[in-house]
């Protein structure tokens, strides 16, 4: 198998098992952050979620469960709360091939709550006492 960092490769080439995948970098217009602790987005699993989505537009489910490392089943309980909050869209469709594909992307509050966080904590780290 192969390392998660080779699972994401430029568009059109392909993985370990023939399929290809899509994950182009994105970013939203710069702007600043509000430092925002997001207990959603804290939980271990979703923190994990949150990070490998953030510097892709979308991610195939497949390889964002080889990235968390979590099963199946953990995965889509975690993106249905992230999704709830409207933090997540999942996209269901079919491959070239015919196969069905799930695919993940952060909505742009996903991507704000996440920056937010992300801020937070290092504000959180870097107090001096």
């Amino acid at each position: 198998m192969t390392a998660p960092s080779e699972n994401i490769k430029e568009t059109g080439q392909k993985i370990s098992d023939d399929r290809p995948r899509k994950a182009k970098p994105w970013a939203l217009p710069h702007k600043s952050v509000k430092p925002v602790f997001d207990e959603l987005i804290h939980a271990p699993n979703r923190l994990r979620i949150c990070a490998a989505l953030s510097g892709v537009k979308e991610m195939e489910f497949v390889v964002l469960q080889e990235i968390v490392e979590v099963s199946p089943s953990v995965l889509s309980k975690q993106l249905k709360a992230l999704a709830d909050a409207g933090y997540v869209e999942i996209d269901k469709r079919l491959a070239k091939r015919g196969y069905p594909s799930t695919w993940v992307a952060f909505t742009e509050k996903g991507l704000e709550a996440f920056n937010g966080h992300i801020a937070a904590l290092k504000e959180l780290t870097s107090v001096q006492k």
